[in-house]
């Protein structure tokens, strides 16, 4: 009975140590870490900027947890919007909180709006390779503008690691996966919408986060890290 009791112990503290060394180096899962996206239009010419602020980083349920608070700012410093998402780690494997992944124009839309959406998430596995189709992700958000509700949908599907590429910003250099989706938003009003279909590229460091972004309106990098 000792023997079955210490083996259990044993192994808590070994699948406990195993979450932290898989997930401890992610920024995004560091208390107090502040992470800066320069924004970029079609042209490739600076636009702004989104400031990520981690807090309340904890570990349960054999994942750690972390909120992410975010401010867009335009190119001459002025806020635009601010938004709150969480981000998870469980072995090793990083879980991007869907309402982090919209576009900028939409976020800025948003901002002054009462919106509600559960979490959901996009999954970047610890054991990625070229060729991996990644698993799809739905988002259902509710907003209500002065008494005027609307819904957004939006899906983020062939998802595919095309292979690995370094990338260098004025942040750091990564080794990364280029990773190729489509994204389907459809914002509804009185039950009517019309599609927006984007497809984009992003480079996502294993043990870090996503580094860049890039479509055909736009992109983002990460520029600083405090």
């Amino acid at each position: 009975m000792k023997k079955t009791c210490l083996l259990a112990l044993l192994t808590g503290v070994l699948a406990t140590t195993t979450i932290a060394q898989d997930c401890k180096s992610y920024y995004y899962l560091q208390n107090n870490k502040t992470i800066e996206m320069t924004m970029y239009d079609k042209k490739g010419d600076d636009n702004g900027k989104q400031i990520y602020t981690v807090s309340d980083v904890q570990q349960s349920g054999g994942a750690l947890t972390a909120s992410l608070n975010s401010e867009m700012f335009n190119k001459k410093g002025k806020s635009l919007a601010k938004g709150k998402g969480t981000i998870q780690c469980k072995g090793g494997a990083m879980m991007v909180d869907m309402k982090m992944s919209l576009p900028a124009a939409q976020q800025e839309q948003f901002a002054s709006t009462d919106a509600k959406a559960d979490n959901i998430y996009m999954e970047y596995p610890s054991s990625m390779k070229e060729g991996d189709q990644l698993k799809d992700a739905t988002m259902n958000l509710e907003i209500n503008t002065n008494g005027m509700k609307q819904s957004v949908i939006m899906i983020v599907n062939e998802r595919k690691v095309e292979g690995k590429e370094s990338v260098t910003t004025t942040a750091g250099t990564w080794e990364c996966y280029k990773i190729s989706y489509k994204s389907k938003m459809t914002i509804k009003t009185m039950g009517i919408g019309i599609p927006v279909n984007i497809e984009g590229t992003e480079w996502f460091a294993p043990g870090f986060g996503i580094v860049k972004t890039q479509s055909k309106h736009g992109g983002t990098a990460i520029t600083a890290i405090k």
